[in-house]
């Protein structure tokens, strides 16, 4: 029973994704054509509602659930790894049609093909898992 509210923030998550269209193959298609700006902006929005979420945070000094304040560290950038990342990632969702966020949502909304998908994408954080030492920074 303590897990429900996890479920049912889930299955509130895929409602969200289906009907905003952000787990549709066209739309991601468009996206990545430049014809639509409705991902863009699906996009652009969660970062925005990120951003006030977390100066809200800091401002007001919200804390966990285990009553620990949030921690905001910087992290020096690392652009090799960053690129390298960013293109692999890119090049995945370019050719299924679907990033890591929706890909149960697509298999909730009919689409089971995508168990391929996650497969995949489970092997890769294998891979990713073996081969990290060895990934420069």
């Amino acid at each position: 029973m303590k897990s429900l509210r996890f479920i049912l923030a889930g299955v509130f998550y895929g409602i969200v994704m289906v009907k905003s269209e952000a787990v549709s193959w066209f739309r991601i298609f468009e996206m990545f054509r430049f014809e639509s700006f409705h991902m863009y902006g699906i996009m652009g929005s969660g970062v925005l509602t990120a951003l006030i979420s977390t100066l809200l945070v800091r401002k007001l000094g919200a804390r966990n659930i285990e009553r620990a304040k949030f921690s905001f560290r910087t992290v020096a950038p690392q652009f090799k790894s960053a690129l390298v990342g960013g293109v692999i990632f890119g090049l995945g969702w370019a050719m299924t049609g679907a990033c890591p966020g929706p890909l149960f949502v697509n298999v909730g909304a009919g689409y089971p093909i995508m168990l391929v998908v996650i497969g995949f994408a489970v092997l890769g954080a294998f891979v990713h898992g073996l081969i990290a030492h060895k990934i420069p920074r």
